[in-house]
Protein backbone atom coordinates (compact mmCIF):
# COMPACT_ATOMS: atom_id res chain seq x y z
CA UNK A 1 0.00 0.00 0.00
CA UNK A 2 1.68 3.37 -0.92
CA UNK A 3 2.00 5.75 1.96
CA UNK A 4 1.20 9.53 1.25
CA UNK A 5 4.40 11.44 1.95
CA UNK A 6 4.13 14.45 4.85
CA UNK A 7 5.32 17.71 3.32
CA UNK A 8 6.82 20.23 6.18
CA UNK A 9 7.08 24.04 5.47
CA UNK A 10 10.25 25.21 5.98
CA UNK A 11 8.99 27.78 8.77
CA UNK A 12 7.61 24.47 10.55
CA UNK A 13 10.64 22.28 10.51
CA UNK A 14 12.61 25.42 11.36
CA UNK A 15 10.10 25.46 14.18
CA UNK A 16 10.37 22.05 15.62
CA UNK A 17 14.03 21.66 15.24
CA UNK A 18 14.32 25.40 17.36
CA UNK A 19 12.28 23.32 20.26
CA UNK A 20 14.68 20.27 19.93
CA UNK A 21 17.44 22.62 20.76
CA UNK A 22 16.25 24.61 23.19
CA UNK A 23 14.74 21.69 24.92
CA UNK A 24 18.28 19.79 24.52
CA UNK A 25 20.52 22.61 24.85
CA UNK A 26 18.65 25.08 26.97
CA UNK A 27 21.70 25.76 29.42
CA UNK A 28 25.26 25.16 28.09
CA UNK A 29 28.48 26.74 29.37
CA UNK A 30 30.74 27.33 26.03
CA UNK A 31 34.44 28.80 25.96
CA UNK A 32 35.72 30.40 23.02
CA UNK A 33 37.50 33.75 21.08
CA UNK A 34 35.12 36.28 19.96
CA UNK A 35 35.37 37.04 16.51
CA UNK A 36 33.16 39.28 14.03
CA UNK A 37 32.14 41.41 17.09
CA UNK A 38 29.46 43.96 15.84
CA UNK A 39 27.68 46.34 18.59
CA UNK A 40 24.72 47.12 17.55
CA UNK A 41 22.92 50.89 17.67
CA UNK A 42 19.39 49.09 19.28
CA UNK A 43 22.25 47.91 21.99
CA UNK A 44 22.22 44.26 20.96
CA UNK A 45 25.62 42.65 20.38
CA UNK A 46 26.37 39.85 18.09
CA UNK A 47 29.56 38.00 17.17
CA UNK A 48 31.04 34.49 16.70
CA UNK A 49 32.58 32.13 19.18
CA UNK A 50 35.10 29.78 17.94
CA UNK A 51 37.74 27.29 18.32
CA UNK A 52 40.83 25.72 16.82
CA UNK A 53 38.46 24.07 14.23
CA UNK A 54 34.62 25.06 14.32
CA UNK A 55 33.09 28.86 15.12
CA UNK A 56 28.98 29.29 15.79
CA UNK A 57 26.90 32.37 15.99
CA UNK A 58 26.12 34.17 19.16
CA UNK A 59 23.81 36.71 20.06
CA UNK A 60 23.53 38.83 23.34
CA UNK A 61 20.20 41.25 23.71
CA UNK A 62 20.19 44.68 25.02
CA UNK A 63 19.03 43.72 28.81
CA UNK A 64 21.93 41.25 29.34
CA UNK A 65 24.67 43.40 27.36
CA UNK A 66 23.47 46.50 29.10
CA UNK A 67 24.78 44.32 32.70
CA UNK A 68 28.10 43.44 30.91
CA UNK A 69 30.93 45.19 33.05
CA UNK A 70 33.12 45.09 30.13
CA UNK A 71 33.10 45.63 26.78
CA UNK A 72 33.71 42.34 24.77
CA UNK A 73 35.96 42.67 21.25
CA UNK A 74 37.35 40.75 18.86
CA UNK A 75 40.13 38.25 20.07
CA UNK A 76 39.05 37.97 23.65
CA UNK A 77 38.72 34.81 25.46
CA UNK A 78 35.02 34.43 26.94
CA UNK A 79 33.25 31.70 28.83
CA UNK A 80 29.27 32.31 28.29
CA UNK A 81 26.28 30.73 29.44
CA UNK A 82 23.40 30.05 27.34
CA UNK A 83 21.07 28.16 25.54
CA UNK A 84 20.98 27.09 21.63
CA UNK A 85 17.90 27.87 19.59
CA UNK A 86 17.45 28.77 15.55
CA UNK A 87 17.03 32.40 13.93
CA UNK A 88 13.90 31.62 11.77
CA UNK A 89 14.11 33.36 9.10
CA UNK A 90 17.36 32.07 8.35
CA UNK A 91 17.31 28.64 9.30
CA UNK A 92 20.70 29.50 11.29
CA UNK A 93 21.16 27.81 14.37
CA UNK A 94 23.48 30.39 17.07
CA UNK A 95 23.70 30.43 20.91
CA UNK A 96 21.49 33.11 22.64
CA UNK A 97 23.72 34.68 25.63
CA UNK A 98 22.28 35.23 29.12
CA UNK A 99 26.28 35.46 30.63
CA UNK A 100 29.30 36.07 29.96
CA UNK A 101 32.98 36.30 31.35
CA UNK A 102 36.71 36.83 30.64
CA UNK A 103 38.27 33.38 30.69
CA UNK A 104 40.91 33.86 33.12
CA UNK A 105 40.37 37.18 34.17
CA UNK A 106 38.03 38.82 35.72
CA UNK A 107 35.42 40.88 34.13
CA UNK A 108 35.56 43.28 37.16
CA UNK A 109 39.42 43.08 36.66
CA UNK A 110 38.86 43.64 32.53
CA UNK A 111 36.38 46.64 33.06
CA UNK A 112 38.77 48.17 35.18
CA UNK A 113 41.55 48.18 32.69
CA UNK A 114 39.40 49.23 29.93
CA UNK A 115 37.86 52.35 31.66
CA UNK A 116 41.37 53.04 32.74
CA UNK A 117 42.74 52.87 29.26
CA UNK A 118 39.95 54.93 27.65
CA UNK A 119 39.79 57.76 30.23
CA UNK A 120 43.57 57.92 29.92
CA UNK A 121 43.59 58.89 26.42
CA UNK A 122 40.81 61.28 26.69
CA UNK A 123 42.94 63.13 29.49
CA UNK A 124 40.86 62.87 32.28
CA UNK A 125 44.55 61.60 34.05
CA UNK A 126 46.35 64.33 33.04
CA UNK A 127 48.77 65.55 36.09
CA UNK A 128 48.75 69.67 34.89
CA UNK A 129 45.11 70.10 35.35
CA UNK A 130 44.92 68.87 38.68
CA UNK A 131 44.95 71.43 41.38
CA UNK A 132 46.71 71.96 44.36
CA UNK A 133 44.87 70.96 48.14
CA UNK A 134 44.79 74.17 50.09
CA UNK A 135 47.22 74.15 52.71
CA UNK A 136 45.08 75.37 55.57
CA UNK A 137 41.51 74.67 54.61
CA UNK A 138 38.56 75.95 56.79
CA UNK A 139 36.29 73.79 55.38
CA UNK A 140 36.02 69.93 54.11
CA UNK A 141 33.69 68.33 52.73
CA UNK A 142 33.17 64.37 52.77
CA UNK A 143 30.95 61.73 51.07
CA UNK A 144 31.44 58.49 52.24
CA UNK A 145 29.19 56.28 53.95
CA UNK A 146 27.41 57.79 57.71
CA UNK A 147 28.27 54.45 59.53
CA UNK A 148 31.71 52.55 58.00
CA UNK A 149 34.72 52.88 59.56
CA UNK A 150 36.03 55.50 56.93
CA UNK A 151 33.94 57.81 58.61
CA UNK A 152 34.99 57.39 61.71
CA UNK A 153 38.83 57.19 60.71
CA UNK A 154 38.69 61.09 59.15
CA UNK A 155 36.65 62.74 61.93
CA UNK A 156 39.32 61.34 64.52
CA UNK A 157 42.12 62.00 62.74
CA UNK A 158 41.00 65.78 61.62
CA UNK A 159 39.74 66.04 65.53
CA UNK A 160 42.99 65.19 66.94
CA UNK A 161 45.28 67.46 64.18
CA UNK A 162 42.99 70.68 64.06
CA UNK A 163 39.83 70.33 66.33
CA UNK A 164 38.57 73.55 64.72
CA UNK A 165 38.11 72.83 60.76
CA UNK A 166 34.60 72.67 59.84
CA UNK A 167 33.44 69.32 58.36
CA UNK A 168 30.41 68.97 55.58
CA UNK A 169 29.42 65.27 55.56
CA UNK A 170 27.09 63.88 52.27
CA UNK A 171 25.93 60.44 53.27
CA UNK A 172 25.92 58.21 50.48
CA UNK A 173 26.08 54.03 49.79
CA UNK A 174 29.49 52.73 48.97
CA UNK A 175 28.74 49.91 47.61
CA UNK A 176 25.85 48.13 45.53
CA UNK A 177 23.98 49.38 42.91
CA UNK A 178 22.32 52.24 43.96
CA UNK A 179 26.32 53.75 45.48
CA UNK A 180 27.34 55.08 41.94
CA UNK A 181 24.36 57.54 41.70
CA UNK A 182 24.09 58.76 44.96
CA UNK A 183 28.16 59.49 44.76
CA UNK A 184 27.67 61.54 41.62
CA UNK A 185 24.68 63.11 42.83
CA UNK A 186 26.74 64.44 46.51
CA UNK A 187 29.30 65.74 44.67
CA UNK A 188 27.34 67.58 42.23
CA UNK A 189 25.72 69.00 45.42
CA UNK A 190 28.33 69.96 47.17
CA UNK A 191 29.85 72.23 44.22
CA UNK A 192 25.96 74.08 43.63
CA UNK A 193 24.85 74.36 47.07
CA UNK A 194 27.95 74.67 49.56
CA UNK A 195 31.21 76.49 47.18
CA UNK A 196 32.28 77.95 50.31
CA UNK A 197 34.07 74.15 50.63
CA UNK A 198 37.36 74.29 50.18
CA UNK A 199 38.49 70.45 49.25
CA UNK A 200 36.13 66.77 48.95
CA UNK A 201 37.17 63.71 50.47
CA UNK A 202 35.56 60.76 48.82
CA UNK A 203 36.33 57.43 49.82
CA UNK A 204 35.42 54.36 51.88
CA UNK A 205 37.25 51.34 53.63
CA UNK A 206 38.64 48.82 52.21
CA UNK A 207 37.69 46.00 50.38
CA UNK A 208 37.36 43.13 47.44
CA UNK A 209 37.14 44.62 43.90
CA UNK A 210 33.51 43.98 44.16
CA UNK A 211 33.16 45.90 47.25
CA UNK A 212 34.82 48.98 45.49
CA UNK A 213 33.46 49.01 42.24
CA UNK A 214 31.17 51.99 42.84
CA UNK A 215 34.63 53.93 43.05
CA UNK A 216 35.51 52.31 39.29
CA UNK A 217 32.01 53.75 37.53
CA UNK A 218 32.82 56.09 34.66
CA UNK A 219 30.01 58.35 36.26
CA UNK A 220 31.72 58.83 39.31
CA UNK A 221 34.71 59.16 37.83
CA UNK A 222 33.60 62.18 35.29
CA UNK A 223 31.73 63.31 37.83
CA UNK A 224 34.91 63.90 39.92
CA UNK A 225 36.84 65.22 36.85
CA UNK A 226 34.40 67.92 36.42
CA UNK A 227 33.82 68.48 40.28
CA UNK A 228 35.05 72.25 40.62
CA UNK A 229 36.18 71.80 44.12
CA UNK A 230 39.28 70.23 44.34
CA UNK A 231 38.93 66.25 45.08
CA UNK A 232 40.79 63.23 47.02
CA UNK A 233 40.24 60.04 46.83
CA UNK A 234 40.47 57.64 49.41
CA UNK A 235 39.38 54.33 48.85
CA UNK A 236 40.26 51.32 50.14
CA UNK A 237 43.74 50.25 51.70
CA UNK A 238 47.17 51.57 50.35
CA UNK A 239 47.47 48.47 47.59
CA UNK A 240 43.67 49.24 46.52
CA UNK A 241 44.28 51.91 43.14
CA UNK A 242 40.54 52.75 41.94
CA UNK A 243 39.69 54.89 38.62
CA UNK A 244 38.64 57.98 41.35
CA UNK A 245 42.34 57.23 42.35
CA UNK A 246 43.36 58.88 39.24
CA UNK A 247 40.85 61.30 38.19
CA UNK A 248 41.05 62.94 41.68
CA UNK A 249 43.44 66.03 42.25
CA UNK A 250 45.39 63.86 45.08
CA UNK A 251 44.99 60.10 45.80
CA UNK A 252 45.53 59.01 49.56
CA UNK A 253 46.03 55.83 50.09
CA UNK A 254 43.21 55.18 53.09
CA UNK A 255 40.71 57.81 54.40
CA UNK A 256 42.95 58.49 57.39
CA UNK A 257 45.96 59.42 55.23
CA UNK A 258 43.48 61.67 53.52
CA UNK A 259 42.63 63.03 56.59
CA UNK A 260 46.40 63.48 57.51
CA UNK A 261 46.88 65.15 53.44
CA UNK A 262 44.51 67.23 53.95
CA UNK A 263 44.27 69.27 57.46
CA UNK A 264 47.77 70.23 58.52
CA UNK A 265 48.79 69.41 62.47
CA UNK A 266 47.91 72.00 64.27
CA UNK A 267 50.63 71.81 66.62
CA UNK A 268 53.77 71.16 64.03
CA UNK A 269 51.76 74.46 62.38
CA UNK A 270 52.09 76.09 65.75
CA UNK A 271 55.60 75.06 65.93
CA UNK A 272 56.98 76.10 63.04
CA UNK A 273 55.23 79.47 63.71
CA UNK A 274 56.74 79.43 65.97
CA UNK A 275 60.70 78.73 64.71
CA UNK A 276 59.65 81.71 62.13
CA UNK A 277 58.92 84.09 64.42
CA UNK A 278 62.78 82.97 66.58
CA UNK A 279 64.55 83.26 62.86
CA UNK A 280 62.31 86.46 62.34
CA UNK A 281 63.58 88.02 65.59
CA UNK A 282 66.94 87.02 65.38
CA UNK A 283 67.04 88.43 62.09
CA UNK A 284 66.13 91.87 62.98
CA UNK A 285 67.88 91.96 66.01
CA UNK A 286 71.22 91.31 63.43
CA UNK A 287 70.08 94.06 61.35
CA UNK A 288 69.40 96.31 63.62
CA UNK A 289 72.76 95.65 65.59
CA UNK A 290 74.25 95.97 61.70
CA UNK A 291 72.51 99.12 61.26
CA UNK A 292 73.71 100.35 64.93
CA UNK A 293 77.74 99.53 64.19
CA UNK A 294 77.29 101.80 61.12
CA UNK A 295 75.92 104.82 62.18
CA UNK A 296 78.37 104.74 65.53
CA UNK A 297 80.88 104.63 62.85
CA UNK A 298 79.50 107.70 60.92
CA UNK A 299 79.29 109.35 63.98
CA UNK A 300 82.72 109.17 65.09
CA UNK A 301 83.95 109.46 61.76
CA UNK A 302 85.91 112.53 61.08
CA UNK A 303 83.11 114.52 58.87
CA UNK A 304 80.76 114.58 62.23
CA UNK A 305 83.46 115.45 64.69
CA UNK A 306 85.66 117.43 62.22
CA UNK A 307 83.91 118.65 59.28
CA UNK A 308 86.30 121.72 58.40
CA UNK A 309 89.03 119.83 58.60
CA UNK A 310 88.14 117.31 56.01
CA UNK A 311 87.10 119.70 53.45
CA UNK A 312 90.07 121.88 54.17
CA UNK A 313 91.93 118.25 53.54
CA UNK A 314 89.76 117.61 50.36
CA UNK A 315 90.99 121.18 49.08
CA UNK A 316 94.48 120.45 49.54
CA UNK A 317 94.05 117.38 47.89
CA UNK A 318 92.42 119.33 44.98
CA UNK A 319 95.17 122.08 45.31
CA UNK A 320 97.89 119.15 44.51
CA UNK A 321 95.74 117.39 42.07
CA UNK A 322 95.44 120.52 40.37
CA UNK A 323 99.08 121.47 39.88
CA UNK A 324 99.94 117.90 38.97
CA UNK A 325 97.42 118.49 35.97
CA UNK A 326 98.74 122.09 34.99
CA UNK A 327 102.38 120.42 35.06
CA UNK A 328 101.15 117.68 33.05
CA UNK A 329 99.63 120.03 30.33
CA UNK A 330 102.70 122.15 30.54
CA UNK A 331 105.10 119.58 29.98
CA UNK A 332 102.65 118.20 27.09
CA UNK A 333 102.71 121.80 25.06
CA UNK A 334 106.36 121.69 25.36
CA UNK A 335 106.95 117.84 23.74
CA UNK A 336 104.66 118.93 21.36
CA UNK A 337 105.89 122.72 20.50
CA UNK A 338 109.19 120.67 20.04
CA UNK A 339 108.28 118.06 17.76
CA UNK A 340 106.59 120.78 15.54
CA UNK A 341 109.54 123.26 15.08
CA UNK A 342 111.56 119.55 13.89
CA UNK A 343 109.03 119.19 11.29
CA UNK A 344 109.38 122.94 10.38
CA UNK A 345 112.54 122.58 9.60
CA UNK A 346 112.51 119.78 7.68
CA UNK A 347 109.55 121.11 5.96
CA UNK A 348 112.15 124.50 5.29
CA UNK A 349 114.73 122.67 4.24
CA UNK A 350 112.58 120.37 1.80
CA UNK A 351 110.78 123.73 0.31
CA UNK A 352 111.51 124.24 -3.50
CA UNK A 353 111.59 127.78 -2.72
CA UNK A 354 114.82 127.66 -0.50
CA UNK A 355 116.73 125.93 -3.38
CA UNK A 356 116.01 128.84 -5.79
CA UNK A 357 116.86 131.06 -3.27
CA UNK A 358 120.46 129.41 -3.12
CA UNK A 359 120.41 130.80 -7.21
CA UNK A 360 118.47 127.66 -9.12
CA UNK A 361 116.11 128.32 -11.39
CA UNK A 362 113.20 125.57 -12.73
CA UNK A 363 112.18 125.61 -16.23
CA UNK A 364 108.38 124.85 -18.13
CA UNK A 365 108.10 124.60 -21.37
CA UNK A 366 105.15 126.41 -23.20
CA UNK A 367 102.45 126.24 -23.44
CA UNK A 368 102.33 122.56 -21.78
CA UNK A 369 103.66 123.84 -18.43
CA UNK A 370 105.99 121.10 -18.47
CA UNK A 371 109.45 121.16 -16.52
CA UNK A 372 112.35 120.35 -18.36
CA UNK A 373 114.85 118.34 -17.14
CA UNK A 374 117.00 118.19 -20.56
CA UNK A 375 117.04 119.37 -24.48
CA UNK A 376 115.99 116.67 -25.89
CA UNK A 377 112.27 117.65 -25.43
CA UNK A 378 112.66 121.09 -26.90
CA UNK A 379 112.96 122.23 -30.04
CA UNK A 380 114.58 125.94 -31.90
CA UNK A 381 111.88 128.43 -30.98
CA UNK A 382 110.00 126.90 -28.39
CA UNK A 383 108.77 129.15 -25.36
CA UNK A 384 110.09 128.49 -21.74
CA UNK A 385 109.40 129.40 -19.01
CA UNK A 386 112.10 130.47 -16.44
CA UNK A 387 110.74 130.55 -12.52
CA UNK A 388 113.30 131.84 -10.06
CA UNK A 389 113.59 132.84 -6.57
CA UNK A 390 111.79 135.86 -7.38
CA UNK A 391 109.79 136.59 -10.28
CA UNK A 392 109.78 134.63 -13.88
CA UNK A 393 110.97 134.83 -17.49
CA UNK A 394 109.76 133.71 -20.81
CA UNK A 395 112.14 133.70 -23.21
CA UNK A 396 112.63 131.91 -27.02
CA UNK A 397 115.08 129.03 -28.03
CA UNK A 398 117.45 130.25 -30.53
CA UNK A 399 120.21 127.56 -30.13
CA UNK A 400 120.52 124.26 -27.56
CA UNK A 401 123.63 122.52 -27.06
CA UNK A 402 123.19 118.60 -26.24
CA UNK A 403 125.49 117.13 -23.60
CA UNK A 404 127.24 113.94 -24.71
Amino acid sequence: MFNEKRVYKISEINKIVKDVLEASFSNIWLEGEISNFKFHTTGTMYFSLKDEEAQISAVMYKNIASQLRFLPEDGMNVLIRGKLTIFLKRGQYQVTVYEMEPAGKGALQLAFEQLKERLLKEGLFDEDRKRPIPLLPQKIGVITSPTGAAIRDILSVIGRRFANVEILINPVRVQGDEAPGEIVKAIGEMNKNFPELDVLIIGRGGGSLEDLCAFNEEEVARAIYNSRLPVISAVGHEIDFTISDFVADKRAATPSAAAELVVQNKQELVNTIRSYRSRLENNLRYIFQSYKSRFQRAKDSIIFRKPFELVNQLQQELDNLTDRITQTITRFIEIQRGTFNLFAEKLTVLNPLAILGRGYSVTYKLPENKILKDTGNISLGDRLKIKLYKGEIISTVEEKQEVK
